[in-house]
């Protein structure tokens, strides 16, 4: 049955919440009675709800684990136990029963709490997370860590059905079989991809294979077969995975030397924290497959779980979100680019690592079904997958956040540039992200694919470059990459028809001045463009990182007395230091160079703007920094 949330809106604390205003801390929570965690979760979830209508942030994730959130830290000594989450979307519940309930309103805002698990916010933020598949690993080594130093902790990894999908998680689940290390992982199952329907058979059934009885056969058995001729042991060995295969999908976890449990009701607190209980005192790698559903308890997230995994404010009582700005996203832009060029060219094939809506392909991914590939969470495979593709002639597109491109640079390098193969990549989210933080930053794409032989490199300043570039990149006959950033741009119309190359590796001049020239990269054009009406500079437009448009660098050079590069990418190696190493190697010593971009720090979660104002990249940043690089404090007047 869904709890809805209530029409009024009001103050959310956690006064109007009895049972949680108890439980600040798992401490307190450990010492219910069993018979009140029901109703605890009831007060989570609406307390849950109602903060997140009024914040924005992710919903569904965490609505679908909160009982099984309050069944590990019951059963569980946390922090003494070691709990890792992995991605970090469904741990607002974690958040809100360790101390952290009343700072919910302040959640994704600058200067509070963060969106993802923290090891800097709390001490039950075991392991900093944002990026998939990871908890395993982590858990791995402060599992081995314990056991080097004689602590006799538990160790559990809770990862979801989707993240399981990536390589680095069966990386961590082959080593831990392998090393027959304490360690429990909770596969946290919400869209029933690997599971059958579980009802009270399989239930009981989990209780029971995790129970004593069962264990100490289980394992005195091993010591009888070890006596038992050798051929006569493997086939008792092989009866047991066998018979315990044709009733659990476990068989797989079992081969890499995990006790496989379940799947369980993730939702039925008497299973959920009998078999915890039972699984915390087993010995050795074991798997505990738990079956949720995502967007519990509020009916418009159950109906449509992937539209409220990540929210902005809404109505609780309706669902209803606050209407976002009226101009197209770049992500659009890009949507309806791959759509257009897919009906004029069936050598096209789109590939998304599970971001089929974050990269905007769902209306390609209906028009074009089977030219549509998404892989999953498997960055590395997306790019290897299209390198294979090119070699057989067809023109992959990879739509791919920056902070997820990070995660497959050796297959970018290897795979793709190395061979020189046709792959356009549309690398979205580039730059600062505002809410998600430094997780999800795309602050380095500029800086670690400029270095690679044989890649192009491009940055519209606006939505039409954008489509642009995008065409550009996919004429062009070898590796191509377009970064773009998230939200909208200055809101220049762009034709649904398929666009018009730009010139490759062109730059162009948008403004004329005198003394200094901004030399801009992207994404801060428009931002760019006060700032040189306000000085009277010249305004470039450099639209390519790689090839740099070395002409256009040498006439500006020996026209100006300040050249000012402007990127939303690390200063540190970007398309800034690209421009220094043409200007050194072509002896233009006369003149200054200033590089604005990010600074070489992580920046936390905050607004979009307020992220530029810290790495002084709006209007008052960029005027300080010419003043103090040109020494004239006149400057910032025309």
């Amino acid at each position: 049955m869904s709890d809805q949330g209530s029409s009024e809106q009001s103050p959310n604390t956690l006064e109007d919440y009895p049972l949680l205003s108890q439980v600040g801390l798992p401490g307190e929570l450990r010492q219910l009675e069993q018979t009140k965690l029901r109703p605890l979760a009831s007060e989570l979830r609406r307390f849950l709800i109602e903060s997140i209508s009024q914040t924005g942030g992710h919903l569904a994730a965490g609505l679908g684990v909160v009982e099984l959130t309050i069944a590990l830290h019951y059963v569980f000594n946390t922090p003494y136990d070691r709990l890792v989450w992995d991605v970090g979307h469904q741990a607002y519940p974690h958040k809100i029963l360790t101390g952290r309930g009343e700072r919910m309103a302040s959640l994704r805002q600058k200067g509070g709490l963060s969106g993802f698990p923290k090891r800097s916010e709390s001490e039950y933020d075991t392991f900093g997370t944002g990026h998939s598949s990871t908890s395993i690993g982590a858990a791995l080594g402060m599992a081995v860590a314990a056991k080097q130093k004689g602590e006799n902790r538990k160790i559990v990894a809770v990862i979801g059905d989707g993240a399981m999908g990536a390589g680095m998680a069966f990386e961590a689940l082959n080593q831990a079989g392998a090393l027959d290390q304490d360690l429990l992982v909770i596969l946290n199952d919400n869209d029933m991809s690997i599971s059958k329907p579980v009802g009270g058979f399989s239930n009981h059934l989990a209780r029971l294979l995790s129970g004593k009885v069962y264990t100490s056969m289980r394992e005195g058995g091993k010591s009888a077969l070890s006596h038992l001729p050798h051929q006569l042991g493997d086939l008792v060995g092989k009866w047991e995975e066998h018979m315990k295969g044709m009733v659990m999908p476990g068989t797989l976890f079992e081969e890499m030397g995990f006790n496989y449990i379940g799947p369980i009701d993730g939702h039925d607190f008497d299973t959920l924290v009998a078999t915890l209980h039972n699984m915390r005192d087993m010995p050795g790698p074991r798997l505990l497959h738990v079956v949720t559903q995502k967007g519990r308890g509020y009916i418009p997230a159950e109906q449509d779980p992937c539209v409220y995994h990540g929210v902005t404010p809404f109505d609780p009582a309706t669902g209803k979100m606050e209407k976002g700005v009226s101009s197209k996203t770049y992500t659009q832009v890009f949507g309806d680019w791959l759509c257009a060029n897919a009906r004029e060219d069936d050598r096209l094939v789109a590939i998304t690592p599970a971001m089929c809506e974050g990269s905007g392909m769902v209306n390609y991914s209906r028009q074009f079904p089977h030219r549509y590939f998404d892989v999953g969470i498997a960055e590395q495979h997306a790019l290897t997958f299209a390198a294979g593709l090119a070699c057989e002639g067809l023109k992959p597109v990879v739509a791919i956040y920056s902070t997820f491109l990070q995660r497959a640079y050796d297959q970018l390098i290897h795979d793709v540039a190395l061979q020189n193969l046709d792959v356009t990549l549309a690398v979205d989210r580039a730059g600062q992200v505002g809410a998600d933080g430094a997780t999800h930053a795309g602050s380095f794409d500029l800086s670690y694919a400029r270095l690679i032989p044989n890649m192009a490199i491009m940055a519209p300043g606006d939505e039409l470059e954008c489509s642009q570039l995008l065409q550009t990149a996919y004429e062009y006959s070898g590796p191509a990459m377009v970064r773009y950033p998230r939200g909208t741009g200055p809101g220049v119309g762009v034709a649904a028809a398929v666009p018009v190359p730009l010139p490759f590796g062109k730059g162009e001049i948008r403004r004329e001045g005198r003394r200094v020239a901004l030399l801009v990269f992207g994404s801060l054009l428009a931002t760019a463009q006060l700032v040189a009406d306000r000085i009277d500079a010249t305004l470039v437009n450099m639209r390519f990182i790689k090839p740099l448009d070395e002409t256009l660098v040498d006439e500006l050079a020996c026209r100006h007395q300040v050249l000012v590069t402007v990127e939303e990418n690390v200063v540190k190696g970007g398309a800034g230091s690209a421009v220094n190493e043409y200007l050194a190697s072509a002896g233009h010593h006369q003149v200054r160079v200033l590089n604005l971009g990010l600074p070489d720090r992580y920046l936390d979660h905050a607004s979009h703007q307020q992220q530029l104002s810290e790495a002084g990249l709006d209007i008052n940043g960029m005027l300080a920094s010419i003043s103090r690089a040109s020494g004239d404090t006149k400057l910032q007047v025309v």
